[in-house]
């Protein structure tokens, strides 16, 4: 029986799908656009991101998810339709089985809601499963190993960590901070200190480009464009690296403090083997500059980047899915 199998990493900020045999073939925003008049979906993905600060009143984009969550059921909906539809392509005879990753500290309630999005999307079976595990798994961390392994994983709406072992999870924290925090952050900084007020396109621009976890001591600098509070009109100022880590210091030190609840709860034999393996980083959030050696530096425990961050997750529900029965105790079904 050919069976077509999809993992999907639900992101904030990005959606990854991933193919068995083929990758990762979706990298889209999580982001919808819907006509404010009769609800239709106009776009999704990258198109409706180009929309985000820049639509008519008839024309809303939003983002469907909030902190890892679900905010808007039928949005999401149709967004998961939209990319299950595209990773498989045309002509459809069975429906797919998919896994989908979801933040750790999810409740069962809002577990449900994406168990029933899903499904409504076109889904034979939906599969939930923890995204500080797939992160793991999609890092090759050898998580059945009877040893202890930390994962922090960042993303747009949240940062997950937790120290794993056996397959399961031992400690584990889930901090409502991500990268949409970082740009809220960034964009209120450069408001209260320059008086211009930039969008959120523009404030996650700032931060890709010159944004670091600690000071450079080369700095970096940007023009950034933007409406001057006080005339109201256009205006060009100059952004450095120094803004950005000013900024975003009180989210990453609410990260720092999380990371530190995990390994207060971490047995003291595991605390051992996470000293000897260090701690891996995944999730798009974690490739700010120099946040490995903030989180080193905060630890005292050795801190690398995963390969491929952001693509973490959705490589790790792929192979969770390859391998159903292996990694079984760390999936939900219903």
């Amino acid at each position: 029986m050919f069976q077509r199998k999809i993992g999907i990493d639900l992101g904030t900020t990005t959606v990854l799908v991933y193919v068995p045999k083929r990758g990762i073939i979706i990298h889209e925003p999580s982001v919808v656009a819907v006509s404010y008049t009769d609800k239709k979906v106009l776009a999704v993905g990258k198109e409706a991101k180009d929309m985000i600060g820049r639509t008519p009143d008839s024309i809303v984009a939003r983002r469907p998810l909030k902190d890892g969550v679900i905010a808007d059921y039928r949005t999401t909906e149709a967004m998961l339709r939209y990319f299950i539809n595209k990773a498989l392509g045309g002509v459809r005879l069975f429906r797919p089985e998919v896994m989908v990753a979801v933040p750790g500290g999810i409740t069962s309630t809002e577990r449900r809601a994406v168990i029933d999005a899903t499904l409504a999307a076109g889904a034979k079976a939906a599969y939930i499963i923890k995204e500080p595990i797939v992160a793991a798994i999609g890092a090759n961390i050898p998580i059945g190993s009877p040893s202890g392994h930390m994962i922090i994983d960042v993303g747009g709406g949240t940062a997950e960590m937790a120290v794993i072992s056996l397959g399961g999870i031992v400690a584990s924290e889930s901090v409502r901070i991500g990268g949409v925090k970082f740009d809220a952050a960034i964009s209120e900084y450069i408001r209260r200190k320059y008086g211009l007020a930039v969008g959120e396109r523009t404030a996650e621009d700032i931060k890709i480009q010159i944004g670091a976890a600690m000071y450079l001591p080369d700095k970096l600098s940007m023009e950034v464009k933007g409406r001057d509070m006080v005339t109201g009109l256009p205006k060009i100022i100059e952004v450095t690296s120094d803004d950005v880590t000013a900024a975003i210091h009180v989210e990453l030190e609410g990260i720092i403090n999380t990371v530190k609840e995990v390994l207060h709860k971490t047995p003291p034999e595991l605390s051992a083997d996470v000293m000897d393996k260090g701690i891996v980083l995944s999730g798009g959030s974690s490739m700010l500059r120099n946040f490995d050696m903030l989180i080193a530096e905060a630890t005292g425990v050795p801190t690398f980047l995963a390969e491929d961050p952001q693509q973490c997750v959705a490589k790790g529900t792929g192979i969770a899915l390859e391998n159903l029965e292996a990694y079984k105790r760390s999936i939900f079904t219903s």
